[in-house]
């Protein structure tokens, strides 16, 4: 999708310099060879440079929107290969010590446990970096639909996240509203559940202060809200943060480790599913709410 996107905007800007080609050709004929009248002469030269301040405008935009991403990717190539890099690093460094000297059994069980951290933080990257490919181009008919207790996603998430980062019940809390159930790929769902609960504890800092709820809405939808006293988000970045590659920019997000990927899954699962996803702020300093709403199903009995 994204390729073909690409490919479009390509031919575009093709068929718009062919376009001012044959216009300069055709008033250069015009003006040399046939003649034509002043007035007519005036109109195509008005024409022509009215085309020409359009495709400049138009070449300017792409130009930056190019750079942008390549900006975008040149970030995200550097946090994967970080990700990617920083755990194979650990786990060979471990393994060379209990391979070269002796370790008593405490300690080797620490590197055990440390390597198996390091194995799930490994793993988890490439996973979020082939979910993004499956997300942009598999069709909505490929999900594997099945009923869903959200609560018991939500509770497992919490689980993972509080022993991935030694958190405390009181710094990941979870307000349950009403049991509900949604249809949907319970693979994607977690994912997005996950994401949000572990963005939301990364950018929190030292001092990890994440709520966590679930509330109807009209009966017809549940709404996920992951609520942290982060640094929060300014008003202009509040959409952009869900676009794919894109770091809020700051000291902060050199700090966080990341690839850019979470928060386009949870709402690119979201759309999927026929919800949506959002982000609140009341700016810098004010921490942050990130919104996952689905639909409800309703069980007959």
């Amino acid at each position: 999708m994204v390729v073909a996107g690409r490919r479009r905007s390509i031919a575009f800007f093709i068929a718009l310099g062919i376009g001012l080609i044959l216009v300069i050709v055709l008033l250069y004929i015009g003006w040399v060879l046939l003649g034509w009248h002043t007035g007519i002469l005036r109109f195509l030269g008005s024409l022509l440079v009215l085309t020409i301040i359009v495709g400049a405008v138009l070449n300017t935009t792409f130009l930056v929107r190019e750079i942008r991403r390549n900006e975008q990717h040149d970030a995200f190539i550097n946090a994967v290969t970080h990700e990617l890099k920083t755990p194979v690093a650990s786990i060979r460094l471990y393994l060379e010590t209990l391979q070269t000297r002796p370790v008593d059994e405490s300690k080797r069980q620490e590197f055990y446990r440390t390597m198996v951290e390091d194995s799930d933080r490994l793993l988890g990257t490439i996973e979020q970096v082939l979910r993004t490919g499956r997300i942009g181009s598999t069709s909505r008919h490929r999900l594997h639909l099945s009923s869903i207790d959200l609560n018991s996603v939500i509770e497992e998430s919490l689980t993972r996240t509080r022993t991935l980062h030694r958190l405390t019940p009181e710094a990941l809390q979870y307000h349950p509203g009403p049991p509900v159930t949604v249809m949907g790929d319970l693979d994607e769902v977690r994912a997005a559940v996950s994401n949000l609960i572990d963005n939301a504890v990364k950018y929190s800092g030292s001092a990890v202060q994440v709520l966590v709820e679930t509330q109807s809405v009209d009966d017809k939808f549940v709404s996920l809200r992951v609520r942290d006293q982060g640094p929060g988000i300014p008003k202009m970045e509040l959409k952009q943060i869900f676009k794919r590659f894109y770091r809020v920019p700051g000291p902060l997000a050199t700090r966080v480790k990341g690839t850019g990927l979470g928060l386009y899954i949870v709402r690119s699962v979201a759309k999927r599913h026929g919800g949506r996803a959002w982000a609140e702020s009341e700016g810098p300093g004010h921490g942050s709410t990130f919104i996952l709403q689905l639909p409800i199903v309703k069980l007959t009995k």
